[in-house]
């Protein structure tokens, strides 16, 4: 197949535009600057210059494609309905990642109970409203296209492709490494659900050839508290007992999206859909052993 993923350089697209190309696909990846396509190109994959501004090219390597891959943003609104508009009634394949933050609260370190699978009803925070409704509007364009939307929980492991880091790791490893205290928000009890990289990757194309028409999956096998995920990684880096950050200081460091969604948050779902309907088999499920076996310090 001829297929065009967007984030080709990215952690999520270009472990997923890899993985296509080491299955014999003809992939064309986006990238924004020239100096991010020998990397891509490294991968098997055909570097494709632009942004997701571009709706004019996004639209016209959406046409020429047997399938798309949207893995930059889960938010750009602009960029689905250009990739929309030139898949429009050709049923292709249309994946489309977005992110399970979109079932977070504002917890700031305490835990919750609540638990979602595709079929619970979601009543998102104020700042997750429009990626909900964009996640609707791509699965309202089928039957013309065969839309598919693939909500990623929190992402672990080395990247497939070229060099990119994930979301929320990295910066709970980077405060660490900067002050010597590795700090979780509030009393750390706040649970997100997990997923290896290559796993994930492994859906995207399991996605790619049998999902239905119309479908979202969540995408997760495991679950660990914010507060064990940081003192593997203090025990990783040898800095002694982790420590609680006020919700405040969070804030300040990492901003209001990533302390309040990705770092300080519950965001726990199910993926059942998936294993039963695509036969997805994921193998990895402990995000605090790979910590402390795997993470490149």
């Amino acid at each position: 197949m001829k297929i065009f993923v967007t984030g080709a350089s990215g952690y999520i697209g270009g472990s997923v535009a890899a993985l296509l190309a080491s299955k014999g696909h003809q992939v064309r990846g986006l990238v924004r600057t020239a100096a991010k396509a020998d990397g891509v190109r490294a991968k098997g994959i055909e570097p494709v210059i632009g942004t997701l501004d571009d709706a004019a090219l996004l639209t016209a390597e959406a046409k020429a494609a047997d399938a798309v891959i949207n893995a930059a943003d889960s938010d750009h609104e602009g960029a689905v309905e250009a990739l929309l508009a030139g898949l429009a009634g050709s049923r292709k394949p249309f994946i489309h990642t977005s992110g399970t933050s979109l079932v977070g609260d504002e917890a700031m370190g305490e835990p919750s109970d609540a638990t979602f699978a595709e079929d619970t009803p979601v009543r998102p925070e104020p700042d997750k409203e429009r990626r909900v409704a964009l996640n609707k509007r791509i699965m309202s364009a089928a039957p013309g296209v065969r839309s598919v939307v693939l909500c990623n929980s929190l992402i672990y492991g080395q990247t497939l492709g070229a060099p990119a880091q994930s979301v929320q790791i990295p910066p709970l490893v980077a405060q660490a490494k900067e002050s010597g205290v590795a700090r979780y928000i509030g009393r750390g009890l706040n649970i997100w659900s997990n997923v290896h990289i290559a796993d994930m990757a492994d859906l995207y194309l399991l996605a790619l050839e049998k999902a239905p028409a119309g479908s979202f999956y969540y995408v997760e096998n495991g679950e660990a508290s914010f507060g064990d995920l940081v003192r593997a990684i203090a025990r990783k880096l040898d800095l002694g007992e982790a420590q609680s950050w006020p919700a405040s200081d969070a804030i300040a460091k990492w901003g209001r999206e990533l302390a309040v969604f990705a770092l300080g948050s519950n965001s726990r779902v199910r993926s059942d859909k998936a294993r039963t309907e695509l036969g997805w088999s994921p193998v990895r499920d402990s995000v605090t052993d790979w910590v402390e076996a795997e993470l490149t310090a």
